[in-house]
């Protein structure tokens, strides 16, 4: 499964995180595509509309095994995506920016 670290994330990174609802209004990453795991298959479309023509699908989730549940599905497919390894704990713990819909500062549910 192809992985990256958090560190190793630009700003302008497209960011898919396929927590659930409750999860992502606690708090996200400022600008992430929100696709929930259990919506996901359903909703497959929102992200191929999202996504770069050209780029990278980095998928994030609270630690990491959802995500690259994702990750594998969307590689399967011909995407090139990558799994976030350790997720939103590791992105948040690492000093990064966790918002919530307002704007505020958010936390990892």
């Amino acid at each position: 499964m192809p992985t990256i670290e958090v560190g190793d994330l630009k700003d302008d990174d497209f960011l898919l995180d396929v927590r659930e609802d409750d999860e992502w209004k606690a708090g996200h990453a400022q600008g992430a595509l929100h696709i929930p795991i259990s919506e996901f298959v359903a909703r497959y479309g929102e992200l191929t509309e999202a996504a770069p023509r050209d780029g990278r699908v980095h998928v994030i989730c609270r630690s990491g095994g959802r995500s690259a549940q994702v990750a594998m599905y969307l590689v399967q497919q011909g995407v090139d995506a990558v799994n976030v390894e350790g997720g939103m704990q590791v992105w948040a713990a690492a000093g990064r920016p966790v918002v919530t819909d307002e704007g505020g500062t958010g936390f990892v549910l």
